[in-house]
């Protein structure tokens, strides 16, 4: 199931991004040849008007071929193409980057729209990021980070689990009220340190009890039990304000991304990047799922993020990306000439070929990890 709702997102997210190349390039007057999902060989297709809209085998992707982008010169140096005044090249190059930000800037409104549907719908969220002037409904203590080998790990606590209450053996009991806070529940265990504390959670819908003993981590003089927590409610908000507040999440964790990819890729020049911190398409199946699972509200907001990262990995300079691309449209516009249509076919195709050899690194890290 899991590989079917990773399969529709995918497919969702990908053809909004080439819709946006698609709707400019036609309002700008390009002739486009093919919209495709995926990348060849070709499983089936139809063609309307000019343009033929397949369906490929290889779902990593999508394409929209516009007329003459590549500058191909057995097409545009023929003087009798009537075609050529209506292909890329011959455009003007503000037109031409507005093509290719499209699909950027659809990716940014497709997340907009997921997170204002979701907060019209009831959107889980935290106390202290939420409005001000808004109350939130059915608040709780959620776990929302586990300690790699802590006693919480080893006992069995995931991250989603709602805190119910708090037990010693002595039926010394911290119970869920109004005053039931992290802070609260992170002193109850400093005061308990050698006891066995009963943590009753709800997971699914389901209680359990789960019996934990903090121990001291990382030389801490302090005995934990490796969680972190917060309180969360479900964020349900009118038209209007979801919109707004759809529109500042967006921007938000837009910028947060962007400053993900800086660290990442800093890093990586340096040689001091973690690759498996990374996930590709056979991670983001699990992490589908684990969305699902939680609620259709979580899926979206999980829908919304990957359309963000989509956009922002778009924006890099990086050969056969859209970014890569706006480069060599600034480049020409500061040398005054074209990028020869060969050097930046090769450089293009060099780009691409680097990034199906870092997807397959990836890849090979969540098998791994998925072994494990």
């Amino acid at each position: 199931m899991s590989i079917i709702i990773f399969l529709v997102i995918l497919v969702v997210l990908v053809v909004s991004h080439e819709f946006g190349h698609f709707i400019v390039a036609k309002k700008a007057g390009m002739r486009v040849d093919e919209f495709s999902f995926g990348f060849p060989p070709k499983l089936f297709g139809i063609k309307r008007g000019e343009t033929s809209y397949n369906f490929n085998l290889l779902p990593l992707g999508g394409y929209v071929k516009i007329y003459g982008e590549n500058g191909d010169p057995n097409d545009l140096n023929q003087e009798n193409n009537a075609d050529i005044e209506r292909s890329f090249t011959h455009k003007p190059r503000y037109k031409q980057a507005l093509v290719l930000i499209a699909g950027i800037v659809m990716n940014l409104l497709v997340a907009w729209v997921l997170l204002s549907v979701g907060l019209m719908s009831g959107m889980p969220s935290s106390v202290s990021t939420t409005p001000g002037d808004v109350e939130l409904q059915n608040k709780s203590i959620m776990i929302t980070g586990i300690a790699k080998d802590s006693p919480a790990e080893k006992a069995g606590l995931q991250i989603g689990d709602k805190i119910i209450s708090l037990e010693t053996e002595n039926d010394s009991t911290l119970l869920l009220s109004s005053y039931f806070t992290a802070e609260t529940v992170q002193l109850f265990i400093k005061e308990h340190q050698n006891e066995n504390i009963n943590i009753s959670v709800e997971r699914d819908g389901v209680k359990s009890v789960v019996g934990v003993i903090p121990e001291k981590m990382n030389d801490e003089e302090v005995s934990k039990v490796g969680i972190s927590m917060d309180m969360i409610g479900t964020l349900k908000l009118p038209f209007f304000k979801a919109v707004w507040e759809g529109l500042k999440s967006t921007l938000i964790m837009t910028w947060g991304t962007m400053l993900g990819f800086y660290h990442l890729i800093s890093s990586a020049i340096v040689g001091k990047a973690n690759m498996s911190s990374l996930t590709g398409p056979v991670g983001i199946v699990g992490i589908v799922g684990d969305a699902a699972s939680f609620g259709f509200v979580y899926l979206l907001s999980f829908t919304a993020l990957i359309s963000i990262n989509l956009a922002v990995i778009n924006l890099i300079p990086f050969p056969a990306l859209d970014g890569g691309r706006l480069l060599f449209l600034l480049i020409e516009k500061i040398k005054g000439s074209r990028i020869k249509p060969e050097i930046a076919g090769w450089t293009n195709a060099i780009g691409f070929g680097l990034l199906m050899i870092l997807m397959v690194i990836i890849t090979y890290h969540d098998v791994i990890k998925l072994v494990k």
